[in-house]
Formats: structure tokens, C-alpha cells, sequence
């Protein structure tokens, strides 16, 4: 059984394979072409989590594909309420054909999977966003047509920097990452990364200003420094971060045809300025869009490998 949690579970090949489906996937969304590949199946959605762009995607995405979405808030199932995890998974994944969970604790993912009948795709997590990098990859040689571009993330060291670690060093990319001191991407992470970069040839080099990370770079992107149960931490965070908002100043480092994206929502004049944000609303948009396209390859995907074993 093969879960989609993290990037680091696919290799080079598998990750390419479910891009080329997802451009396939959307060309055919765009001539409204919609192939029922998941005919009839049942994708059940848990969100402890709420979020626009990933429940609009996966419900919509698995409508397209034929089959049917169910919503299931942590206030319609007993996850909450004393119900072991293992549990839970047994039952939903004897109902349905696959699950999408968007959660606070990787742990949580994992024991799903762990005791799930069906294919569990990862939504979010605190330490993996999977799902977006992939959209972001996606995006990303949409615009930018060369083989290796130099991506530069600039923020927190969070899930988006973790998912952007592993894609990149299964491809072989580049990645400057710039964090405050305090802030950087988990050592776990950082260590499983270097490890695959070793195979792949990848190059990720971490700096703690970004005016260091972001020179000549054909990629920034960032993240909302403040996550969804992290409000407490918003003011020593803006101090913290002092510095490290994308403007018109620090984004002129990179080349002059360097795209932006961001995962959103957006918190202008905190991690991006309002200027850079509406230049680069295109491919950021773009990039919002492609949640759709990649989430139905990954299904599509995952599908099949369930069926051939």
C-alpha cells in the first residue's frame, strides 16, 4: 500500500511520473475533458485543520475524477473524543477508497496510514505540505523552462521548507534557504535531505540573512511566518523576522526574470510586500490553481499503484 505523507517515501522517477500526469490531468481539465479515473470511489477528507484551498481542491478534484468527497471536520468524527487513532483508521478506511487528512502532528498521519485499508494522502501536517510543493514544482517549470533553477525560500524553517528540502534533493535541484537564528528547518530534516542530495547531486546551502540566499535567484518563495495555532508567538516573531520581508528592495537581488510564489494566505507587509505580491499575483495564482491538478495526478497515481501492487 502506498500513502503519499512525504516526499522523501518516492523516488526521483515516481516524482516526475506524477507531474507529468498532473500536465496531462490539466490539459484535460483545460478542454474540460474530465476522464473519470476514480469512477464511483469515495475520498473521505478529515481536516483537524481548516483550509480553503485544500478542501475546494481535493473536492472538486475528486468530483472531476468521478467520485465523491466527504467533508469530515474533527467535530463530525470521534478522533477527538477518546477514539484510538488505529481505530478510526480501520473503520473510514473499510467505507472508502482513499483519505486525505490535514492535520497538526505528522504522528498522526502516520498511525492513520499505518492501520488504513486504503491509500492516506497528506493534507498538511506541522512537519509536511507535500501536496503544495508539488504544485509549487509543477508552477515552477511552467515558467521557468531550464532544467535547474535556483529557488530561494526566505522565512520560517517550517513544513513548506521541510516539503522543498526533500523535493530537491530527490530532483537535484538547487535551494538557498534563508531563517532567522532560532528559526531553521528541523535537523532531522536537514539530515535525511543531505542524505539524499548525495545520490541526486542536489545542492541546498542555509544562510540566516536573505539578501544571501535570494542573489541571482530564478525562484523566491516564502510562507505566512505566523501558522494557524501559532497567534501567541506573532509578536516576537515580527521581531524576529525583522528584515525578511520579500519587498521590491530584496526581491531586485534575485534575476530580473525571477517568478514568485507563495503557498497562501498571503499576509502582506508581513512576509511580502503588497507591491511584490500583486507584480507576481500571476504565477502565485497559477500556483493556487495547480493545488487542483497535481492533488488528482497524485490520486490517479496512487490509484493505480494500488491496483498493480
Amino acid at each position: 500500500m502506498r500513502h503519499f505523507l512525504t516526499l522523501k517515501d518516492f523516488s526521483k522517477d515516481e516524482i516526475l511520473e506524477m507531474i507529468e500526469l498532473a500536465i496531462k490531468i490539466k490539459k484535460e481539465t483545460k478542454n474540460r475533458n474530465f476522464k473519470p479515473y476514480l469512477k464511483d470511489q469515495t475520498l473521505a477528507m478529515i481536516f483537524e485543520k481548516s483550509s480553503t484551498r485544500t478542501r475546494v481542491s481535493f473536492e472538486v478534484g475528486i468530483h472531476q475524477l468521478g467520485g465523491k468527497g466527504l467533508f469530515l471536520s474533527s467535530k463530525d468524527l470521534q478522533l477527538g473524543r477518546g477514539e484510538p487513532m488505529k481505530d478510526s483508521a480501520r473503520v473510514i478506511s473499510r467505507m472508502v477508497d482513499k483519505v486525505m487528512i490535514r492535520t497538526y502532528a505528522q504522528e498522526t498521519l502516520e498511525e492513520f496510514a499505518k492501520y488504513s485499508k486504503v491509500p492516506v494522502i497528506n493534507g498538511l501536517s506541522d512537519m509536511f505540505h507535500p501536496v503544495q510543493i508539488m504544485a509549487d514544482y509543477l508552477t515552477m517549470i511552467e515558467y521557468k523552462k531550464d532544467k535547474n533553477p535556483l529557488v530561494a525560500y526566505i522565512g520560517d524553517g517550517n513544513n513548506i521548507t521541510h516539503s522543498w528540502m526533500m523535493l530537491v534533493a530527490k530532483l537535484g535541484l538547487n535551494l538557498n534557504i534563508a531563517t532567522p537564528k532560532g528559526y531553521e528547518p528541523n535537523e532531522e530534516v536537514s539530515a535525511k535531505a543531505d542524505e539524499f542530495a548525495k545520490y541526486s547531486g542536489a545542492k541546498i546551502s542555509y544562510f540566516n540573512h536573505p539578501i544571501e540566499a535570494i542573489k541571482d535567484a530564478d525562484v523566491v518563495t516564502t510562507d505566512t511566518w505566523i501558522s494557524m495555532g501559532q497567534e501567541d508567538e506573532k509578536e516576537q516573531k515580527l521581531k524576529d523576522f525583522k528584515g525578511y520581508m520579500v519587498d521590491k528592495k530584496l526581491f531586485s537581488l534575485a534575476k530580473k526574470d525571477a517568478i514568485f510564489l507563495h503557498c497562501l494566505p498571503a499576509y502582506r507587509g508581513y512576509e511580502v510586500s503588497e507591491e511584490v505580491f500583486e507584480e507576481h499575483q500571476e504565477e502565485i495564482f497559477d500556483e493556487a490553481e495547480n493545488r487542483l491538478h497535481v492533488q488528482k495526478a497524485i490520486m490517479v497515481w496512487l490509484d493505480k499503484r494500488s491496483k498493480n501492487g
